[in-house]
C-alpha cells in the first residue's frame, strides 16, 4: 500500500494527514488566528511521522491543497510540499481546495448541491458549487455572496458551508437553502481525490506548479 502525506494550509487551519492508499491513518491540525503555518507545518509533519513510527523515506507521494485561499498559507503549504518532493524525488499531487471540501461533505448525500466557502477578503468568499457526484456546476470565484446567483436551483436543496458564513446566512430565508458553519479545509479530506489522481498519474511539474490564487495578492 502506498503511503501519502497530505498538506492543507489554505486557511487558518494548519493541517497534515497520512494515508495508506485512500485510507486515513492519522492526522494533526490546529486552527489559529495568528496563521502560524510557517512555524508549525514542518513540526506537525515530523511529529505525525514519528507518532506512527515512520520516516520521510516511507512517503511515496505528497498531496497538497492547491487553493484558492490565503496567499501566504498557500505559498507555505505548496513550498513545503515541493521541497519534500524535490528532496526525496517524489511525485506531487494537487487537489482543488473547494472540490475536496465538497467531496467530503457530499458523503452524506443529504443535499442536491454543495457550496463550499472560504473567506477571501472583507465580505467576499471564494466559492464554487458542486453536485452530489462532485461535478463542478458553478466554477470557482471570489465575490460577495448573493443568493440570486443560485436562483436556478431554488427547487433543490443546497448546503452552504465554511467559515464565518453568518454574514451570508442572516440575509437568507429560503426553505431550500441550508448552512453549516465553522467548517475549515482539512488534510483529512485530501486523500481520496489525491489517491484517484495518483492512480491516474496526474502529477504536477515541480518546476512550474503554482497554487491557485484566483486573486492577486494585495498588501494590507
Amino acid at each position: 500500500m502506498a503511503l501519502f502525506l497530505a498538506i492543507e494550509t489554505t486557511t487558518k487551519n494548519c493541517s497534515v494527514a497520512l494515508f495508506k492508499n485512500n485510507v486515513l491513518i492519522d492526522f494533526h491540525e490546529e486552527v489559529s488566528d495568528k496563521y502560524m503555518h510557517a512555524e508549525r507545518l514542518t513540526l506537525f509533519i515530523i511529529n505525525l511521522l514519528n507518532n506512527n513510527s515512520l520516516k520521510f523515506n516511507d512517503i511515496e507521494a505528497v498531496i497538497v491543497s492547491k487553493g484558492p485561499g490565503s496567499f501566504t498559507g498557500l505559498r507555505i503549504g505548496v513550498g513545503t510540499a515541493k521541497g519534500i518532493c524535490y528532496a526525496l524525488n517524489l511525485p506531487l499531487i494537487s487537489v482543488p481546495t473547494l472540490k475536496a471540501m465538497a467531496y467530503h461533505m457530499a458523503k452524506d448525500k443529504e443535499y442536491d448541491f454543495y457550496c463550499p466557502m472560504i473567506n477571501s477578503r472583507s465580505s467576499e468568499f471564494f466559492s464554487s458549487l458542486y453536485d452530489v457526484k462532485n461535478n463542478e456546476v458553478i466554477s470557482t470565484k471570489s465575490e460577495e455572496m448573493k443568493i440570486s446567483n443560485y436562483d436556478l436551483y431554488n427547487d433543490k436543496k443546497v448546503l452552504f458551508f465554511g467559515q464565518n458564513i453568518d454574514v451570508f446566512k442572516n440575509k437568507i430565508n429560503q426553505k431550500n437553502i441550508f448552512f453549516k458553519g465553522n467548517v475549515f479545509p482539512s488534510a483529512k479530506n485530501l486523500g481520496e481525490i489525491g489517491y484517484i489522481n495518483y492512480k491516474k498519474e496526474m502529477f504536477e511539474d515541480l518546476a512550474y506548479f503554482e497554487p491557485f490564487y484566483l486573486k492577486d495578492f494585495v498588501l494590507g
